[in-house]
């Protein structure tokens, strides 16, 4: 069994969405300093790194991170590979996809885009050119009965249009993971397990997301 972890470290460095607050980790204790124990704090938006995005997070009536069922978290996931040329995921890139006819028989889709060796989110400068879902995509998935669609940048949504393809999607209270890495992951098959922080009330949470290959 193969498990691979594409989840993003969360460190004070890492690239965040434009305004949101950069993380910061303080030590409120410290043994080097005489204290009886290590003890930090940590700072940072709900929609940091590696995340999961609730209906409530663009649907004020939406349902809220603890309200999402763990069954729409874990199971088969397919990982599709965009081809790098491609600037946006739209309908005719779903529709022209080789693997489409598994996608439509899929519940859970995570996209590999040029995003994966182009950009490193674990540190450096956020780029507005990351490949994203636009309103076609975005309405084509929304029809096709998936319970979990994950990007690897941080907006499932491209960055020029990034409210419509999230109420589209949300509204079919479909589970977004934002901030994968999938850098090392090839297109197929594999048993995901996504679990956010059960934050009462929330919008979003921190996620650790892991597959697992099948033999």
């Amino acid at each position: 069994m193969k498990i691979l972890d594409i989840s993003i470290p969360i460190n004070p460095e890492m690239v965040v969405w434009p305004g949101d607050p950069q993380v910061q980790i303080n030590k409120l204790s410290s043994i080097k300093k005489g204290d009886h124990s290590n003890l930090s704090q940590i700072s940072m938006s709900l929609h940091t790194g590696t995340h999961i995005d609730s209906p409530k997070h663009f649907l004020e009536n939406g349902k809220t991170i603890d309200q999402i069922p763990l069954e729409k978290l874990i199971g088969k996931v397919l990982v599709i590979a965009i081809n790098e040329n491609v600037q946006v995921i739209d309908k005719s890139i779903l529709l022209s996809h080789p693997k489409i006819a598994d996608l439509k028989k899929s519940k859970k889709v995570l996209f590999r885009t040029r995003n994966a060796s182009h950009y490193d989110m674990k540190q450096g400068k956020f780029s507005e050119e990351y490949v994203g879902i636009n309103q076609s995509g975005a309405q084509f998935l929304a029809e096709c009965n998936l319970d979990l669609i994950g990007v690897d940048y941080l907006s499932v949504a491209s960055f020029n249009d990034t409210e419509a393809p999230h109420k589209i999607l949300l509204d079919k209270e479909i589970v977004l993971l934002e901030g994968i890495n999938l850098k090392e992951v090839s297109p197929g098959f594999y048993d995901l397990y996504c679990l956010p922080l059960p934050i009462s009330g929330s919008d979003g949470a921190p996620a650790r997301a892991i597959l697992i290959e099948q033999n």
